[in-house]
């Protein structure tokens, strides 16, 4: 990998990994279209520049968390971690059981076009939701499903999790540190499955890559998180049905 390319797709994966667009549904299209791919060992480095990066903007609501766990406390910090983890099973559930063969539709532009405009549905939607309930067990797990569904190309993660928990009601500022808590057993995970398999030939590419990733996806997060606060999502639908359309219009054209 070039670092030209590495810094490009840093940017790319930094933007769209936090704003709901779907960051492997616009790796595909960059490996389509323009001739870019990555390895695995870019990929564990994406992995450990988006753990940072919500380590970062949530350090707070992370070290309370784990102060209510070390004092042994049932709160509202450690009633989010057991959410959390209660969200983590479906997700782990569809990761082992499905990703093999989920990503194997990345190879189908069609798919492709179509699950994006499937995204701008799903984020159009939640211009109608009405965020006015509490986060509970069972609003999990469905959250939880989301996530996993989220591994269809161009289906967004951050899009289907903040969307399912608007549609199921969940209070915004809740909603906002459990959508994106929860995606940490997951990052975890994949950085582990993936970290076997590690191998840096040329790292300097690889690491610009993921250091441009980790910043432009710290603002893209605090961008994410505003949208969210002004109930602005739907915005970004206008961005997938337009691509999505595009993508199908080019593969049948082509």
């Amino acid at each position: 990998m070039e670092i030209i390319q590495a810094l490009i797709l840093g940017i790319v994966q930094g933007i769209t990994e936090w704003l709901p667009v779907s960051s492997s549904g616009h790796l595909v299209l960059f490996q389509e279209f323009l001739g870019f791919g990555t390895d695995v060992a870019f990929d564990v480095l994406l992995h450990l520049a988006t753990l940072i990066v919500i380590l970062a903007v949530f350090w707070k609501d992370i070290l309370a968390i784990l102060r209510s766990l070390l004092a042994f406390r049932w709160d509202e910090n450690s009633k989010l971690l057991f959410f959390i983890l209660l969200a983590s099973v479906p997700t782990a559930i569809f990761g082992l059981v499905f990703h093999d063969w989920l990503v194997g539709l990345f190879s189908n532009l069609l798919l492709l076009g179509v699950f994006f405009i499937v995204n701008a549905i799903i984020l159009f939607l939640t211009r109608f939701a009405k965020p006015a309930k509490q986060l509970n067990w069972w609003k999990s797990i469905v959250m939880g499903v989301a996530q996993g569904l989220s591994i269809i190309p161009s289906i967004s993660r951050s899009g289907a999790t903040v969307s399912t928990g608007m549609f199921l009601g969940i209070k915004k500022e809740k909603l906002i540190r459990f959508s994106f808590l929860m995606a940490v057993p997951a990052i975890i995970g994949a950085f582990i499955m993936e970290a076997k398999d590690l191998a840096f030939n040329n790292p300097l590419p690889l690491i610009l890559g993921s250091l441009t990733a980790l910043v432009v996806g710290y603002f893209a997060l605090k961008l994410m998180i505003r949208t969210i606060e002004k109930g602005k999502l739907y915005y970004f639908a206008y961005y997938c049905l337009i691509l999505g359309v595009l993508i199908l219009v080019l593969n049948l054209i082509s």
